[in-house]
């Protein structure tokens, strides 16, 4: 049961505080992503240096798991490449569909903990949002 309350607190953390959640002053790429099913809508704003993240951000509005989800992601791919921000998302996107090592697993910082909602299906596309767009904007676009 501890497993399922530090869950709740990590989620219920980063959807109501996230840290990430605000306009960038100076934004290099941003991309709406939408989730037509329930109504979640993130725009994805990134600040490039080079092919470094410097700054990211997100707006927009969904459940707790979307909201929660994007805050989360941003954690891990500041400071990162382009393409370690590809890996991680290919890697988080793994673990929702089972397919990711426990080493990968641990790679993912908090982010791990949505690992379950793989049993949710009604929820995969919350949780993989804010992924899907930052492989969308990043695939696209020489950052």
């Amino acid at each position: 049961m501890q497993n399922k309350t530090f869950y709740n607190e990590i989620l219920t953390e980063h959807n109501r505080n996230p840290y990430h959640k605000h306009p960038l002053k100076v934004v290099d790429l941003m991309l709406e992503g939408v989730n037509p099913s329930c109504g979640d809508d993130i725009f994805l704003n990134l600040k490039m240096n080079g092919d470094v993240i410097e700054d990211a951000s997100f707006q927009g509005d969904g459940c707790a798991i979307s909201q929660a989800s994007a805050d989360m992601m941003i954690d891990l791919v500041l400071g990162k490449t382009k393409q370690e921000a590809l890996e991680l998302a290919d890697r988080f996107l793994r673990m929702i569909r089972g397919e990711a090592t426990e080493a990968e697993k641990e790679s993912l910082d908090e982010a791990a903990i949505l690992e379950d909602v793989s049993h949710m299906p009604a929820r995969v596309k919350c949780a993989t949002l804010g992924w899907h767009t930052i492989q969308e904007m990043l695939k696209d676009k020489d950052a």
